[in-house]
C-alpha cells in the first residue's frame, strides 16, 4: 500500500514500468456511482500521480486507464510509459514488441515520492 485515506487507496501494480492503481474506499462499481468526495480525491490523486511520475521519471508519456471488467470496483490505472519499453506504443495489455531493457530507479523510492506528494496535498 502506497497511500490510503478515507477516500481512496493506491497499490502498485506489479510490473516493471512504474503502475499504479487508485481504487475508491467504498466499492462503488461505476464513476458515476460515486459520491462526488471520493470522485473528486479519485481525481485529484490521479493527477499527482500523474506529475509526480512525470518528474521523479521523466517518462515518454504517462497511460491513465479505467476498465473494471475483472475487478467491478472503481479504480484508475496511471502507468509511466517509455520510447523504449517492451510494449510502446501499443497498451500494457498488448503483446510485447521487443525485449525490454529499462533500467529505471527503484518503485520503493518513488512510492516514497508519491506519498510525499499526496501527504502535501491533502493535508
Amino acid at each position: 500500500m502506497i497511500y490510503e485515506d478515507k477516500f481512496i487507496k493506491i497499490e502498485r501494480e506489479d510490473n516493471e514500468l512504474p503502475w499504479i492503481k487508485i481504487f475508491t474506499i467504498k466499492p462503488f462499481r461505476e464513476l458515476s456511482d460515486c459520491d462526488e468526495a471520493s470522485r473528486a480525491r479519485l481525481f485529484e490523486a490521479m493527477l499527482v500521480a500523474e506529475k509526480a511520475m512525470l518528474e521523479f521519471y521523466k517518462p515518454t508519456k504517462i497511460n491513465i486507464a479505467s476498465f473494471g471488467n475483472y475487478v467491478p470496483h472503481v479504480h484508475i490505472h496511471v502507468i509511466a510509459r517509455f520510447s523504449d519499453d517492451a510494449f510502446f506504443p501499443d497498451s500494457v495489455w498488448a503483446n510485447p514488441k521487443r525485449k525490454s531493457e529499462l533500467v529505471l530507479p527503484e518503485f520503493d523510492k518513488f512510492a516514497k515520492f508519491l506519498e510525499e506528494k499526496l501527504r502535501a496535498s491533502f493535508e
